[in-house]
């Protein structure tokens, strides 16, 4: 683990070593085979950053209960669930580095385990009655499974505007980070007023995040090589929407075509990621990021003063400057 994310988690050490406990427990079964995936899942976990929303989000505000552990188990338990059918819907061989579980245990069996992770984040909810994080979480859920089928719709017809894209990542990335904060508030206040705050807080950092994102595939010197992946499956991301939007009809109807006939020779790609740079794509997102920065900090500066909120401050630096 870097210094910089030690020094982040250092105001909630003792609660995220707890948590490891709650999370595990949350994700048993009497199916020895789903016991078997969970426990590949639990030991090849990431580096937690909405756990960490939550419980900085709550101490922040009060003080850390049984109500924010369970939400951080909840957001844990239902993300997870997102990214194993994330895996089936890509196709995709690998996570963080690892075998995905459809590619260990098949697509029927990775589907069933994201369905059983689902119903478990939800039953837990309900048997504690939190009812407003279930509320808070039930509610991400719907807007993720609606931005990724918008996007997939749009993919098709590659008529993406600057405005459709915004809603899509809102939706898509933003708002499981915005449950995060805003039911890690939750779990310590009744302050609808203060819950929203952490909600839009929450956004803005998903909103600066899924814009590192797109430039990550793009590439640059700290980076490395450009990737392309996005061009490759006909995603319109923001440097490549803004370029678009600068060129004349036939540098687009171009590159468009590009990328719905010929999108899998890296030459094409390759043409596209200059074209993109050349039409100052990349320095537009940035821009926009750092916008989206700003207003998490805002935002964040009406919060109570404390060493939760400076951890949060350096998280949102480390989520919008992370080189990976």
């Amino acid at each position: 683990m870097s210094s910089t994310l030690a020094k982040i988690k250092a105001p909630i050490s003792a609660e995220l070593k707890d948590f490891e406990k709650h999370f595990k427990n949350s994700m048993k079964s009497n199916v020895a085979l789903i016991d078997k995936i969970t426990y590949y899942i639990v030991q090849r976990k990431g580096k937690q950053m909405r756990p960490m929303f939550v419980f900085l989000s709550a101490k922040m505000c009060g003080e850390v209960g049984q109500s924010t552990y369970l939400a951080a188990s909840l957001i844990e338990i239902l993300h997870t669930g997102t990214l194993v059918h994330d895996d089936v819907v890509d196709d995709s061989m690998e996570r963080r580095g690892f075998f995905s579980i459809n590619a260990l245990w098949k697509n029927k069996i990775a589907v069933l385990v994201g369905d059983f992770l689902f119903s478990r984040g939800f039953l837990m909810a309900i048997e504690n009655k939190e009812y407003r994080a279930l509320h808070i979480l039930s509610d991400s859920i719907r807007r993720m499974s609606e931005g990724e089928l918008l996007q997939m719709e749009k993919a098709r017809k590659l008529d993406i505007n600057e405005d459709l894209y915004y809603t899509i990542i809102r939706d898509k990335t933003a708002s499981l980070l915005a449950s995060a904060c805003s039911s890690g508030v939750a779990s310590v206040t009744t302050d609808e007023e203060l819950i929203e705050k952490g909600r839009l807080l929450g956004e803005k950092i998903g909103m600066a995040f899924q814009i590192k994102d797109d430039l990550f595939d793009y590439g640059n010197g700290d980076i490395g090589k450009p990737k392309g992946i996005d061009i490759k499956e006909k995603k319109m991301t923001l440097p490549l929407i803004y370029a678009l939007q600068n060129a004349d009809k036939k540098e687009k109807r171009y590159i468009l075509n590009i990328i719905k006939k010929e999108s899998k020779k890296p030459k094409k790609v390759a043409e596209v990621i200059e074209f993109v740079k050349q039409k100052g794509g990349l320095q537009y997102a940035e821009k926009v990021m750092n916008e989206f920065q700003k207003e998490a900090f805002d935002i964040l500066d009406e919060f109570p003063e404390n060493d939760s909120r400076e951890s949060i401050r350096s998280l949102i630096k480390y989520v919008s400057e992370r080189k990976k």
